[in-house]
This record gives C-alpha cells, structure tokens and sequence, in this order.
C-alpha cells in the first residue's frame, strides 16, 4: 500500500532557519536598535557565555526540578484517573464531571489560589504543572483505554489473568500510543506553565531570569531566557519522542 511521498526530516528544519536569518536580517537592517531586537549572533555568545555562569545554570536545574516534578505527578493522576474512568463504572461516574467541570477552567486562574495553600516556592508552580499537564494525558489515556478491543480482554481473561490485573497487562500496553500522544502535549503544556509561573512570582528559575532582564531592560538576557527554555522543550520532546519509539516497537504505527 502507497502511504504517500516521505520528505526528509532536515525540511522541518527551513522554516526555523528563514525565522533564525529574519531575524539577524532585521537586527543588522538598522530599523531596530540592538535594545529594541538584539542581534542573533550577538544573543548566541551571550548564551554561550551564560551557559558557563553557575547561577544561570542554576536557574536551569530549579526550571528543571519543577517541570519533571510538575509533569511526572501529572502522568501517575492522568494515566491513573484515566484508566479507572474507562475500565470501571465507579471511576467513571468520579472521573467524567471531573473532566466536564475542571476541563473548560483556564490553569492559570487557579495559581493565586494555589499561593494561598502552597506558599511562593516550589509546591505553588508545581501543583500549576499538574493541573494544567495532567488533562491532556488524562483525556488521552480516557480515549486509548476506551477503544481497546474486547477481544483482547477476553483473550487474556480466557488465558488465565487475573481480572485485577487486566488494566496494567492488557489495556494500557494497548493504550500506549494515545497516552504517549497525551504526554507530549503534557509535557509541551508544562514547559510553558513552568515558565509561564516563574515569570508571576519567583526569586529563581529561567522565567525570573526573564522578568528581572525586561525590567532592567537588558533585552539580549530576555532572549536568553527565551531561548533557553524553548532548546529545553526541544531537547525534552526529542526524548520523548525516542522513549515513545522504544515502547511502541512492534506496533504497526511505528513499524
């Protein structure tokens, strides 16, 4: 069967670079001045020189800290409350007006909220990690727990498994594709909230680092910042894209 024409991988790559080349273009054009738009090649040795600070990389490690915290809480809920809600009549009838109610809530409103019990450190940003993070995987692992074949239930029940045990042997190996799926937009979801947290309040982490150059008005350091966290989040969904690769061999989608 013709699955249609494959382009190279390196083509995702031209839009970056046509942006990247904008970008200098613009900043040596002399419409904007280097606190308006910073040279490109000009952030790059910036960020290079920042990588080597022990504070910026610092910044990096709490960014870090809270994000994996932030999105593994939200993958044990998403995944859990996920699988209950499609295998069992009492998860489901918990599960579903949980998504209906709390689903269509924008996270972020609830952050002063989560201050209030949490306080300004970590506990605070993480709690938004997961309450934003763990929808999208919980919705996928609703989804992929839910169309899994009951022949496959049968065939497992008929073998001898326990039927406790169906949900961890049977339907979520077979739900890992769109749970997978869940947990790259989850983790896409995080790096935004983790940033997005550090910029409202907090005395560390890259989203600071942003905040504390736009108010002094250091614009080549807000790019670093920016820059930072977006190679993070690329570097991130590479490594999940190849743990995905890894738990999926042998399925047809990845053959």
């Amino acid at each position: 069967m013709n699955r249609g024409r494959r382009f190279p991988s390196w083509i995702g790559a031209i839009p970056i670079l046509l942006l990247l080349a904008g970008w200098q273009g613009l900043a040596m054009s002399g419409r904007v001045t280097p606190n308006q738009l910073p040279s490109l090649l000009d952030v790059a040795a910036r960020f290079a020189e920042q990588m080597a600070s022990p504070d910026f990389l610092a910044d990096v490690g709490v960014t870090l800290l809270r994000l994996f915290a932030g999105f593994f809480i939200a993958l044990v809920l998403g995944v859990g409350l996920g699988l209950a809600g499609a295998r069992t009549r009492a998860g489901k009838a918990i599960v579903t007006p949980l998504v209906r109610v709390l689903g269509p809530i924008p996270k972020v409103a609830l952050y002063p909220a989560f201050i209030l019990l949490l306080g300004f450190d970590h506990a605070s940003k993480i709690a938004l990690v997961v309450a934003d993070a763990a929808f999208p995987i919980l919705l996928a692992t609703l989804h992929g727990a839910g169309t899994v074949e009951p022949k496959l239930i049968w065939s497992a029940l008929a073998a001898g498994t326990p039927r406790s045990r169906i949900a961890t042997s049977v339907v979520l190996p077979a739900a890992m594709p769109s749970i997978l799926t869940g947990c790259r937009i989850g983790l896409v979801i995080s790096c935004v909230v983790v940033f997005l947290a550090e910029m409202i309040t907090s005395t560390d982490g890259l989203g600071h680092q942003l905040v504390i150059a736009s108010r002094s008005f250091i614009t080549i350091d807000m790019f670093v910042a920016l820059i930072a966290i977006s190679l993070l989040g690329l570097v991130l969904n590479f490594l999940l894209g190849q743990a995905r690769r890894f738990f999926l061999r042998g399925f047809p989608e990845e053959s």
